[in-house]
């Protein structure tokens, strides 16, 4: 089970999280697109994680 470390609400599924995407660049020799996001809990708006996500541009 996995708990929000702000609010204890527990996160099960997906739609518990909020993916915010905070820029999108292309670059590079393949000009790929990286997004940059963070993901908050829904309950309480709380960073929970952030990453990087690549695609093809």
């Amino acid at each position: 089970m996995v708990h929000c470390p702000e609010c204890e609400s527990d996160i099960h599924e997906e739609s518990d999280v909020e993916f915010l995407d905070m820029d999108a660049k292309m670059a590079g020799l393949f000009r790929s697109s990286k997004r940059f996001y963070v993901v908050a809990c829904d309950n309480c708006g709380a960073a929970i994680g952030s990453g990087v996500a690549g695609g093809g541009g």
